[in-house]
Protein backbone atom coordinates (compact mmCIF):
# COMPACT_ATOMS: atom_id res chain seq x y z
CA UNK A 1 0.00 0.00 0.00
CA UNK A 2 3.09 2.42 1.08
CA UNK A 3 4.25 1.90 -2.73
CA UNK A 4 1.32 2.29 -4.44
CA UNK A 5 0.75 5.68 -2.68
CA UNK A 6 4.67 6.87 -3.64
CA UNK A 7 3.88 5.68 -7.06
CA UNK A 8 0.85 8.08 -7.42
CA UNK A 9 3.04 10.55 -5.74
CA UNK A 10 5.47 10.40 -8.08
CA UNK A 11 3.49 10.00 -10.97
CA UNK A 12 1.58 13.15 -10.16
CA UNK A 13 5.16 15.10 -9.69
CA UNK A 14 6.45 14.08 -13.41
CA UNK A 15 3.07 15.00 -14.58
CA UNK A 16 3.33 18.25 -13.26
CA UNK A 17 7.10 18.90 -14.05
CA UNK A 18 5.83 17.54 -17.83
CA UNK A 19 3.51 20.18 -18.00
CA UNK A 20 5.42 23.13 -16.73
CA UNK A 21 7.85 22.61 -19.37
CA UNK A 22 6.01 21.85 -22.18
CA UNK A 23 4.19 24.85 -23.94
CA UNK A 24 2.92 24.83 -27.56
CA UNK A 25 2.77 27.81 -29.70
CA UNK A 26 0.60 28.68 -32.40
CA UNK A 27 0.80 30.55 -36.24
CA UNK A 28 -0.85 33.78 -34.62
CA UNK A 29 1.53 33.84 -31.83
CA UNK A 30 5.43 34.33 -31.16
CA UNK A 31 7.28 33.37 -27.52
CA UNK A 32 9.93 34.65 -25.12
CA UNK A 33 11.00 32.91 -22.87
CA UNK A 34 12.42 34.38 -19.69
CA UNK A 35 14.35 32.78 -16.86
CA UNK A 36 13.52 34.95 -13.11
CA UNK A 37 12.25 37.82 -15.68
CA UNK A 38 14.75 37.74 -17.84
CA UNK A 39 15.06 36.66 -21.62
CA UNK A 40 16.94 33.64 -22.72
CA UNK A 41 17.63 32.09 -25.90
CA UNK A 42 15.93 33.88 -29.63
CA UNK A 43 12.34 34.48 -29.77
CA UNK A 44 10.32 31.62 -30.90
CA UNK A 45 8.32 32.19 -33.54
CA UNK A 46 7.63 29.31 -35.30
CA UNK A 47 4.11 26.97 -34.54
CA UNK A 48 4.98 23.82 -32.90
CA UNK A 49 5.30 21.68 -29.47
CA UNK A 50 8.60 23.19 -27.38
CA UNK A 51 9.92 22.70 -24.01
CA UNK A 52 11.61 24.81 -21.16
CA UNK A 53 13.03 24.35 -17.64
CA UNK A 54 9.89 24.06 -15.27
CA UNK A 55 9.17 26.39 -12.84
CA UNK A 56 12.27 28.35 -13.27
CA UNK A 57 11.32 29.63 -17.06
CA UNK A 58 8.12 31.12 -18.25
CA UNK A 59 6.47 31.33 -21.66
CA UNK A 60 5.78 34.76 -22.66
CA UNK A 61 3.32 34.83 -25.86
CA UNK A 62 3.19 37.78 -28.25
CA UNK A 63 1.03 38.37 -31.01
CA UNK A 64 2.27 37.77 -34.71
CA UNK A 65 -1.25 39.68 -36.08
CA UNK A 66 -1.98 43.46 -37.23
CA UNK A 67 -2.87 45.34 -34.07
CA UNK A 68 -4.78 48.35 -33.90
CA UNK A 69 -4.59 51.59 -32.08
CA UNK A 70 -6.86 53.84 -31.63
CA UNK A 71 -5.90 57.45 -29.76
CA UNK A 72 -8.78 59.86 -27.96
CA UNK A 73 -9.35 63.23 -29.97
CA UNK A 74 -6.96 66.09 -28.89
CA UNK A 75 -7.53 69.68 -29.32
CA UNK A 76 -5.05 70.99 -31.31
CA UNK A 77 -4.21 74.56 -32.56
CA UNK A 78 -3.03 74.88 -36.13
CA UNK A 79 -0.24 77.49 -37.35
CA UNK A 80 -2.89 79.91 -38.55
CA UNK A 81 -4.34 80.01 -34.63
CA UNK A 82 -7.83 77.57 -35.36
CA UNK A 83 -8.25 75.10 -32.69
CA UNK A 84 -9.93 71.70 -34.03
CA UNK A 85 -10.08 68.04 -32.57
CA UNK A 86 -8.35 65.71 -34.13
CA UNK A 87 -8.73 61.81 -34.06
CA UNK A 88 -5.93 59.38 -35.13
CA UNK A 89 -5.83 55.41 -35.69
CA UNK A 90 -3.39 53.15 -36.43
CA UNK A 91 -2.23 49.83 -37.16
CA UNK A 92 0.85 48.23 -36.39
CA UNK A 93 2.39 45.46 -35.55
CA UNK A 94 5.23 43.45 -32.97
CA UNK A 95 8.42 43.25 -35.53
CA UNK A 96 11.25 41.95 -33.11
CA UNK A 97 9.93 40.14 -29.54
CA UNK A 98 12.95 40.32 -27.91
CA UNK A 99 13.43 44.04 -28.29
CA UNK A 100 9.62 44.68 -27.37
CA UNK A 101 9.56 42.90 -24.23
CA UNK A 102 12.99 44.40 -23.21
CA UNK A 103 11.39 48.01 -24.15
CA UNK A 104 7.73 47.86 -23.40
CA UNK A 105 7.24 44.64 -21.69
CA UNK A 106 3.72 44.08 -23.28
CA UNK A 107 1.24 45.02 -25.39
CA UNK A 108 -0.57 47.56 -22.74
CA UNK A 109 2.70 49.46 -22.30
CA UNK A 110 3.39 49.14 -26.12
CA UNK A 111 0.08 51.57 -26.26
CA UNK A 112 0.67 53.73 -23.93
CA UNK A 113 3.82 54.38 -25.58
CA UNK A 114 2.17 54.72 -29.11
CA UNK A 115 -0.37 57.00 -27.21
CA UNK A 116 3.08 59.32 -26.54
CA UNK A 117 4.91 58.73 -30.02
CA UNK A 118 1.47 59.05 -32.54
CA UNK A 119 0.17 62.09 -30.57
CA UNK A 120 3.00 64.15 -30.63
CA UNK A 121 4.01 63.50 -34.37
CA UNK A 122 -0.28 64.64 -34.91
CA UNK A 123 0.42 67.77 -32.64
CA UNK A 124 3.80 68.72 -34.53
CA UNK A 125 2.34 68.25 -37.95
CA UNK A 126 -1.13 70.18 -37.11
CA UNK A 127 1.00 72.87 -35.42
CA UNK A 128 3.05 73.65 -38.74
CA UNK A 129 -0.07 73.06 -41.12
CA UNK A 130 -2.81 75.59 -41.96
CA UNK A 131 -6.70 74.56 -41.24
CA UNK A 132 -7.45 74.10 -45.00
CA UNK A 133 -4.67 72.24 -45.95
CA UNK A 134 -5.52 69.62 -42.71
CA UNK A 135 -9.11 69.97 -44.11
CA UNK A 136 -8.23 69.14 -48.05
CA UNK A 137 -6.34 67.29 -50.03
CA UNK A 138 -5.85 69.08 -53.13
CA UNK A 139 -6.74 72.00 -54.90
CA UNK A 140 -10.01 70.84 -56.71
CA UNK A 141 -13.73 70.96 -55.84
CA UNK A 142 -15.22 70.06 -58.78
CA UNK A 143 -13.74 67.24 -61.28
CA UNK A 144 -16.22 65.33 -63.76
CA UNK A 145 -15.51 64.29 -67.37
CA UNK A 146 -18.07 64.26 -70.02
CA UNK A 147 -19.50 60.62 -71.67
CA UNK A 148 -16.43 60.30 -74.25
CA UNK A 149 -13.87 60.34 -71.21
CA UNK A 150 -11.96 63.27 -73.02
CA UNK A 151 -9.66 64.83 -70.68
CA UNK A 152 -9.78 68.17 -72.54
CA UNK A 153 -13.30 67.96 -71.06
CA UNK A 154 -12.52 67.94 -67.51
CA UNK A 155 -14.53 70.83 -65.56
CA UNK A 156 -11.92 71.38 -62.77
CA UNK A 157 -13.23 74.38 -60.08
CA UNK A 158 -10.81 75.40 -57.52
CA UNK A 159 -9.81 76.38 -54.33
CA UNK A 160 -9.76 80.53 -53.74
CA UNK A 161 -7.32 79.61 -51.11
CA UNK A 162 -4.68 77.51 -52.21
CA UNK A 163 -3.32 74.82 -50.36
CA UNK A 164 0.76 73.51 -50.59
CA UNK A 165 0.61 70.04 -48.88
CA UNK A 166 -2.63 68.71 -48.00
CA UNK A 167 -4.35 66.22 -45.70
CA UNK A 168 -2.85 63.27 -47.56
CA UNK A 169 0.61 64.38 -47.13
CA UNK A 170 0.32 65.66 -43.48
CA UNK A 171 -0.73 62.49 -42.70
CA UNK A 172 2.29 61.24 -44.76
CA UNK A 173 4.28 63.15 -42.89
CA UNK A 174 2.93 61.87 -39.18
CA UNK A 175 3.13 58.19 -40.74
CA UNK A 176 7.10 58.99 -41.32
CA UNK A 177 8.03 60.49 -37.96
CA UNK A 178 5.89 58.09 -35.69
CA UNK A 179 7.36 54.65 -37.86
CA UNK A 180 11.37 56.31 -37.27
CA UNK A 181 10.09 56.96 -33.65
CA UNK A 182 8.85 52.80 -32.64
CA UNK A 183 11.81 51.24 -34.12
CA UNK A 184 13.32 51.07 -31.13
CA UNK A 185 10.30 49.65 -29.42
CA UNK A 186 10.46 46.60 -31.94
CA UNK A 187 7.66 47.43 -33.80
CA UNK A 188 6.57 48.23 -36.89
CA UNK A 189 4.34 51.18 -38.16
CA UNK A 190 1.78 49.69 -40.56
CA UNK A 191 -0.24 52.89 -41.57
CA UNK A 192 -1.53 56.04 -39.48
CA UNK A 193 -4.88 58.21 -40.65
CA UNK A 194 -6.17 60.81 -39.84
CA UNK A 195 -10.42 59.41 -38.73
CA UNK A 196 -11.59 62.98 -37.86
CA UNK A 197 -10.85 66.50 -37.64
CA UNK A 198 -13.86 68.56 -36.43
CA UNK A 199 -13.56 72.07 -35.33
CA UNK A 200 -14.18 73.92 -31.86
CA UNK A 201 -17.68 75.82 -31.47
CA UNK A 202 -15.55 79.00 -31.76
CA UNK A 203 -14.71 78.94 -35.51
CA UNK A 204 -17.44 76.03 -36.82
CA UNK A 205 -19.60 78.91 -37.67
CA UNK A 206 -16.55 80.89 -39.91
CA UNK A 207 -15.56 77.63 -41.42
CA UNK A 208 -18.90 77.09 -42.51
CA UNK A 209 -19.22 79.74 -44.07
CA UNK A 210 -16.09 80.05 -45.75
CA UNK A 211 -17.02 76.30 -47.50
CA UNK A 212 -20.51 77.54 -48.42
CA UNK A 213 -19.05 80.64 -49.89
CA UNK A 214 -16.29 77.81 -51.94
CA UNK A 215 -19.32 76.01 -52.94
CA UNK A 216 -21.62 78.52 -54.19
CA UNK A 217 -18.48 79.77 -56.26
CA UNK A 218 -17.87 76.68 -57.56
CA UNK A 219 -21.39 76.12 -58.67
CA UNK A 220 -21.63 79.69 -60.43
CA UNK A 221 -18.23 78.56 -62.25
CA UNK A 222 -19.96 75.58 -63.05
CA UNK A 223 -22.81 77.32 -64.33
CA UNK A 224 -20.76 79.70 -66.67
CA UNK A 225 -19.30 76.99 -68.33
CA UNK A 226 -22.59 75.10 -68.85
CA UNK A 227 -23.96 78.13 -70.54
CA UNK A 228 -21.17 78.46 -72.63
CA UNK A 229 -21.46 75.17 -74.03
CA UNK A 230 -25.18 75.68 -74.56
CA UNK A 231 -24.17 78.61 -76.26
CA UNK A 232 -21.41 76.45 -78.43
CA UNK A 233 -24.18 73.94 -79.14
CA UNK A 234 -26.98 76.20 -80.14
CA UNK A 235 -24.55 77.97 -82.52
CA UNK A 236 -23.36 74.58 -84.08
CA UNK A 237 -27.45 73.87 -84.23
CA UNK A 238 -28.39 76.98 -85.80
CA UNK A 239 -25.58 76.37 -88.45
CA UNK A 240 -26.75 73.00 -89.68
CA UNK A 241 -29.94 74.19 -89.36
CA UNK A 242 -28.85 77.01 -92.34
CA UNK A 243 -26.60 74.81 -93.89
CA UNK A 244 -29.89 72.40 -94.36
CA UNK A 245 -32.28 75.44 -94.91
CA UNK A 246 -30.14 76.56 -97.75
CA UNK A 247 -29.41 72.74 -99.20
CA UNK A 248 -33.48 72.56 -99.47
CA UNK A 249 -33.40 76.08 -101.30
CA UNK A 250 -30.97 74.63 -103.68
CA UNK A 251 -33.00 71.35 -104.44
CA UNK A 252 -36.40 73.36 -104.76
CA UNK A 253 -35.15 75.47 -106.94
CA UNK A 254 -33.33 73.42 -109.36
CA UNK A 255 -36.21 71.12 -109.27
CA UNK A 256 -38.54 74.43 -109.89
CA UNK A 257 -36.10 75.39 -112.34
CA UNK A 258 -36.48 71.80 -114.27
CA UNK A 259 -39.97 72.10 -114.08
CA UNK A 260 -40.14 75.39 -115.44
CA UNK A 261 -38.42 74.00 -118.60
CA UNK A 262 -40.52 71.34 -119.11
CA UNK A 263 -43.45 73.19 -118.65
CA UNK A 264 -42.02 75.68 -121.87
CA UNK A 265 -41.00 72.90 -123.43
CA UNK A 266 -44.54 71.16 -123.37
CA UNK A 267 -46.15 74.97 -124.44
CA UNK A 268 -43.16 74.83 -127.09
CA UNK A 269 -44.48 71.58 -128.74
CA UNK A 270 -48.14 72.40 -128.79
CA UNK A 271 -47.24 75.34 -130.91
CA UNK A 272 -45.62 73.70 -133.28
CA UNK A 273 -48.69 71.42 -133.19
CA UNK A 274 -51.68 74.02 -133.40
CA UNK A 275 -49.97 77.36 -134.45
CA UNK A 276 -53.87 79.12 -134.83
CA UNK A 277 -55.23 77.53 -132.24
CA UNK A 278 -52.60 78.53 -129.21
CA UNK A 279 -52.58 82.08 -130.09
CA UNK A 280 -56.39 81.58 -130.24
CA UNK A 281 -56.05 80.36 -126.41
CA UNK A 282 -53.71 82.28 -125.70
CA UNK A 283 -55.53 85.48 -126.87
CA UNK A 284 -58.99 84.64 -124.80
CA UNK A 285 -56.94 83.99 -121.61
CA UNK A 286 -55.56 87.49 -122.28
CA UNK A 287 -59.06 88.92 -122.91
CA UNK A 288 -60.48 87.18 -119.30
CA UNK A 289 -57.57 89.06 -117.17
CA UNK A 290 -57.65 92.60 -119.24
CA UNK A 291 -61.23 92.72 -120.02
CA UNK A 292 -64.54 92.68 -117.44
CA UNK A 293 -67.95 94.60 -117.70
CA UNK A 294 -66.47 97.92 -116.48
CA UNK A 295 -63.44 97.90 -119.38
CA UNK A 296 -63.53 99.79 -122.05
CA UNK A 297 -60.80 99.63 -124.24
CA UNK A 298 -59.84 101.91 -127.65
CA UNK A 299 -57.45 100.20 -129.46
CA UNK A 300 -56.23 100.68 -133.11
CA UNK A 301 -57.87 98.27 -135.72
CA UNK A 302 -54.61 97.17 -136.88
CA UNK A 303 -53.08 95.81 -133.45
CA UNK A 304 -53.01 91.85 -133.04
CA UNK A 305 -54.85 92.07 -129.92
CA UNK A 306 -57.91 93.75 -131.82
CA UNK A 307 -57.01 90.45 -133.95
CA UNK A 308 -59.85 87.74 -132.97
CA UNK A 309 -62.42 90.71 -131.74
CA UNK A 310 -62.44 91.92 -135.42
CA UNK A 311 -62.88 88.45 -136.45
CA UNK A 312 -65.57 87.98 -134.19
CA UNK A 313 -67.35 90.66 -135.36
CA UNK A 314 -67.21 90.03 -139.38
CA UNK A 315 -68.59 86.58 -137.94
CA UNK A 316 -71.53 88.23 -136.47
CA UNK A 317 -72.19 90.19 -139.38
CA UNK A 318 -72.63 87.58 -141.79
CA UNK A 319 -76.36 87.02 -142.85
CA UNK A 320 -77.34 83.38 -141.53
CA UNK A 321 -74.62 83.61 -138.62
Amino acid sequence: MRFIVFGIVILIAALLVVGSSAYIVDETQQVIITQFGRPVGSPITKAGLYFKLPFIQKANYFDKRILEWDGDANQIPTKDKRFIWVDTTARWRIKDPLVFFRSVRDELGAQARLDDIIDAAVRDAVNSSRLIEIVRTSNRIVEQFSGNQNKADTIQVGLKEKIGKGREKIRQQIFAHASQMVKDLGIELIDVQIKRVNYVKEVRRKVYDRMIAERKRAAEEYRSQGRGEQAKIEGQTEKELKQIMSKAYKDAQIIKGKAEAQALKIYADAYKKGVDFFEFTRSLDAYKEVVDSNTTIILNTTTPFFRFLMEDKEALDKPGQ
